[in-house]
């Protein structure tokens, strides 16, 4: 029983790292990347479709992403999803393809980028102290229901400790190489 609460614990803090390097790759660092438009969620006949599914994103050199549209008719919607996504890049088309120049950050802006991935790695940290919580939670739970010794439990404790320690340790890695990546002239 007390396998089953760690091992749910490790895939839960699994998706919480996940979910912070998908967070991650949405942020810009001045190279281009067809990662920052994973978001982007185009207005296609009255339906939100994200642009993958729409067009081949490409990446010719370090400063351009290349959108080629499938659909010649879905181009104007294409280009109003990129400008309405608040990436600050200008779109510029040449029959169904869309090109992005990606502009070199100023300093000020990187400031606010890796403020920004401060942000969004404390919230990954919170995620899983809440995984943590749970866990200990439904410990504590089995104890009182007479499953578990209060030994199995304090010793379960422990694991769970030090399996969060290990994942608040990866998110802040993970920290450390987006700020240089953002940081890198």
């Amino acid at each position: 029983m007390i396998d089953e609460l760690l091992s749910d614990g490790r895939r839960r803090m699994e998706g919480a790292v996940e979910a912070l390097l998908s967070e991650f790759n949405g942020v810009r660092t001045g190279r281009a990347s067809t990662a920052l438009l994973d978001r982007v969620t185009v207005d296609y006949y009255g339906t939100r479709t994200p642009l993958r599914q729409l067009a081949n994103l490409a990446t010719p050199d370090s400063r351009l992403i290349s959108i080629t549209v499938y659909d010649k008719q879905a181009v104007n919607a294409v280009v109003r999803a990129v400008q309405e996504s608040d990436m600050g890049l200008t779109p510029n088309v040449d029959g169904n393809t869309v090109r992005l120049n990606v502009p070199v950050l100023t300093e000020e802006r990187r400031k606010e980028l890796v403020r920004l991935v401060r942000q969004i790695t404390e919230d990954g940290r919170v995620a899983v102290r809440n995984v943590r919580r749970d866990v200990i939670q439904d410990l504590k739970e089995l104890k009182r229901e007479g499953e578990i010794s209060e030994d199995d439990e304090r010793r379960a404790e422990d694991d769970v400790q030090k399996l969060t320690d290990g994942f608040i340790e990866r998110i802040n890695a993970h920290l450390v190489r987006k700020e240089e990546e953002i940081l890198e002239v």
